[in-house]
C-alpha cells in the first residue's frame, strides 16, 4: 500500500510515454504475495525486498528480474493541530513514544522495524497495551486522524498529503528505519518482454522526480 500513488504515477507515465496502458491493483503485502502464490496470473509483482525475495526462492518471479525500486522512510505523524512533540533524535522520539497515550503503527514491514526498535529500546512490554496495530488495509494516518492514536508509525509515503494528520518527520539517526521496495516480473506472465520495459521505465533516472514526490527515493 505503501508504494500505491508512486505506482499510480509510474504507470500514466509509462502510459504516456508508450501508449502501453497499465493498471496496477494496490493491496497489503501479505495478501499481494499471497495472490501471487495463488497463481492470478500478474505481469509484475511490487513488494518490500525480502518479501519478494521468498517470491524469488519458489519460484514465482522470472530468475534475474528483481529490480529495486524505490527507498521508503518511516515517518512519525500527530492528528493535525495536537502537540508536536520534539523527535529530533533517537533519545527524543523515545521519550516522544514514552509520553503518547496510544502508538499506532502498521501491519507491513515498517511495523514489524518498529516493533524491533522498541525491542531495542527495551519498551516492547511496557508499552504493549499501548500499541495499536491497523488493520490490513487501513493506513495508520487513518487512526491518527481519527483520533484512535495520539501517534502514528508508517512510510512516509501513507502519512504525507494526508488530512487532518501533520507529519513530524522521518525517523531521526540512530533509529532511522528504511524499507526498500523492489519489482519483479512473474513467473506466469505471458507478456514478459513488456513486463520487463515497465520495470526499466520505473527505475529510469526520468522517474526520480516522481519517487521524491512520493516521499520515496
Amino acid at each position: 500500500m505503501a508504494t500505491r500513488q508512486l505506482l499510480a504515477a509510474l504507470g500514466a507515465a509509462f502510459a504516456s510515454a508508450t501508449g502501453q496502458a497499465v493498471h496496477f491493483e494496490s493491496v497489503g503485502g501479505v495478501d499481494a504475495a499471497r495472490r501471487v502464490r495463488d497463481g492470478e496470473a500478474f505481469d509484475i509483482v511490487v513488494l518490500a525486498s525480502d518479501a519478494l525475495d521468498g517470491l524469488a526462492a519458489e519460484g514465482h518471479v522470472l530468475p534475474g528480474s528483481i529490480a529495486p525500486m524505490a527507498r521508503s522512510p518511516m515517518a512519525v505523524a500527530v492528528r493535525a493541530g495536537a502537540g508536536r512533540p520534539d523527535i529530533g533524535s533517537e533519545q527524543a522520539l523515545k521519550q516522544a513514544v514514552l509520553a503518547a497515550g496510544r502508538i499506532g503503527y502498521s501491519t507491513g514491514p515498517s511495523g514489524a522495524a518498529l516493533l524491533g526498535l522498541l525491542e531495542r529500546w527495551g519498551l516492547a512490554a511496557a508499552l504493549q497495551d499501548r500499541l495499536l496495530q491497523a488493520r490490513p488495509g487501513i493506513p495508520v494516518a487513518q487512526l491518527i486522524a481519527a483520533g484512535e492514536v495520539e501517534l502514528g508509525f508508517q512510510q512516509l509515503s501513507e502519512l504525507m498529503h494526508v488530512d487532518q494528520v501533520d507529519v513530524l518527520g522521518t525517523l531521526p539517526a540512530g533509529a532511522g528505519i528504511t524499507t526498500v521496495f523492489s519489482a519483479a516480473v512473474c513467473a506466469r506472465t505471458e507478456r514478459a518482454a513488456e513486463a520487463r520495459a515497465l520495470l526499466d521505465f520505473m527505475r529510469s533516472p526520468e522517474t526520480a522526480g516522481l519517487r521524491q514526490r512520493c516521499g520515496m527515493r
